[in-house]
């Protein structure tokens, strides 16, 4: 789950991390008073959205007194704003976070995620702040400073000064970024953060080092004990089929391709994707029912896979372990009677009595295609669509 900039600050104080002062409006009039309450002559306007570039779509504006502030505000709320991460169609503007402005001597990198290949959390920073970390790794990787944390003694101060030092830093500089290091992996840890990502992370002209923006991502299924992040969630940030699929627990992202995919089982669910590549076809989505797809999951699932107007056809991939197959089979007819299936469906269904639920789909007079691998599952649902 991922949440706003302006929200991720307000976690990151809770854990000593030192942020600019800033509120976040939902009027102009609430961002002009935010305003008056910070002082001082410079103030930024930033739009809320999950994404980033922002600032080259028109979503980071200055404002040298609180009615520019307003002025500001009340064109930023209501924009449709796009950047090269909303896409084409971009993200409406519901609010915006009116910040105090900062006399900024240097714009640093500085983020925490899983190197899954050593399975320990690695601290990353760089010089080469306000830039994609992405584009720093590939154009000049040796920019890119990295402290690995063993699990089992967390982070270490020396390590933070390590990278301090590295980062060109001197003096009370050192002492403030350590604080603000140490500060964000306690933050990352408590909250069962998945990603936490500073950029940039400025150095001011005084020396205090301060989290200019924040994006903070949590692991799904950890936020059953963290329900004051849970709360966080913005729906109107997600697309509208995966905030149904979540409502009926039910793992589903949606991409770009127009073969519908159903699956259960995570790995077998990416599997299914890639070799209906392999054949020269494109996934529409990610959906893994689960290990108990009973009427209900399958119809759940139709009705999402058929929302998307891409879907030019399902392919069904059940594997029957903890279920069997002819249980699948009799979901998927009974579900198929209460909705109208508009596309053609390729099923195959393997494990616990999987020549059961082949003869069931066969002489249950709806239009399926039953395959009996994966392959020519694969095979025949990408030449149905061609």
């Amino acid at each position: 789950m991922n949440i706003h900039e302006y929200q991720a600050k307000e976690i990151l104080e809770q854990y000593g991390v030192a942020v600019p002062r800033g509120k976040v409006a939902f009027t102009a009039e609430e961002a002009e008073q935010i305003a008056r309450e910070l002082g001082g002559d410079i103030f930024v306007v930033k739009a809320q959205i999950h994404a980033g570039g922002r600032g080259k779509g028109g979503g980071v504006k200055l404002a040298k007194s609180p009615e520019e502030v307003r002025e500001i505000a009340a064109k930023m709320i209501g924009m449709n704003l796009v950047t090269h991460q909303t896409g084409p169609e971009g993200k409406e503007v519901r609010k915006v976070l009116v910040a105090e402005g900062i006399n900024i001597e240097r714009e640093l990198y500085l983020g925490i995620v899983l190197d899954r290949s050593v399975s320990k959390l690695v601290i990353m920073a760089s010089t080469e702040g306000g830039v994609e970390i992405e584009k720093v790794a590939a154009e000049t990787p040796e920019k890119i400073f990295k402290e690995y944390v063993e699990p089992e003694i967390g982070l270490q101060p020396f390590q933070a000064r390590r990278l301090a030092f590295k980062l060109g830093l001197t003096g009370n500089q050192i002492k403030h970024a350590t604080k603000f290091i140490l500060g964000l992996y306690k933050a990352f840890v408590s909250t069962d953060a998945s990603l936490a990502e500073i950029n940039p992370l400025v150095v001011t002209d005084t020396g205090e080092v301060l989290a200019l923006d924040a994006k903070i991502g949590f692991d799904d299924n950890a936020l059953y004990r963290h329900q004051d992040i849970a709360e966080m969630r913005d729906l109107h940030e997600e697309d509208p089929l995966e905030v149904r699929a979540s409502e009926h627990n039910l793992n589903y992202i949606k991409l770009d391709g127009n073969v519908g995919c159903m699956v259960n089982g995570a790995g077998l669910a990416m599997a299914t994707m890639d070799i209906i590549k392999l054949h020269g076809g494109m996934p529409a989505n990610f959906l893994d029912v689960g290990g108990g797809a009973n009427v209900d999951t399958v119809r759940n699932g139709f009705e999402i896979l058929l929302s998307d107007p891409n879907v030019k056809a399902v392919l069904v991939n059940i594997f029957g372990g903890i279920v069997r197959c002819d249980r699948v089979a009799k979901g998927i007819i009974e579900a198929a009677k209460s909705i109208d299936i508009t596309v053609p469906m390729v099923i195959r269904l393997e494990g616990t009595n999987a020549e059961e639920a082949a003869e069931l789909l066969q002489n249950s007079g709806m239009n399926f295609e039953v395959a009996k691998s994966l392959e020519e599952a694969a095979q025949k649902v990408v030449s149905l669509i061609q």
